[in-house]
């Protein structure tokens, strides 16, 4: 755990969140800045800082993540489909520096993100 982490903290219970899954390996929450009717992260418990950081060490965590990411998507009614996204770097967006994947998904997500390809 990063002292200074938010998402840390989040975790580890010091700052409250509404969270929708948790398990020992992620805690999945509603992000505070909706951008879709469903905006969750979903955050692993070790502290990583993004995508760049990740070695093989992480493949199984990695894989987890993604193979939850459906399963929380249906529990949120988002049948339809959904969108992911992971920003990296500060040239990527990202502003919390501990890894995170978005799920986003529902009334409002034309307008997130990448437009859909014609």
């Amino acid at each position: 755990m990063s002292t200074d982490c938010l998402f840390c903290k989040i975790v580890a219970g010091e700052i409250s969140s509404e969270q929708v899954y948790s398990d020992e390996h992620v805690v999945v929450f509603k992000d505070i800045n909706q951008k879709a009717a469903v905006h969750l992260l979903i955050v692993p418990r070790e502290h990583i800082i993004s995508l760049n950081e990740l070695d093989e060490r992480h493949d199984g965590l990695m894989a987890y993540m993604m193979r939850l990411l459906p399963k929380i998507a249906k529990e949120q009614g988002l049948d339809q489909g959904f969108r992911t996204v992971i920003n990296t770097g500060p040239g990527g967006g990202q502003v919390v520096f501990h890894l995170h994947i978005h799920l986003l998904g529902g009334a409002g997500l034309s307008g997130v993100g990448f437009s859909r390809a014609v």
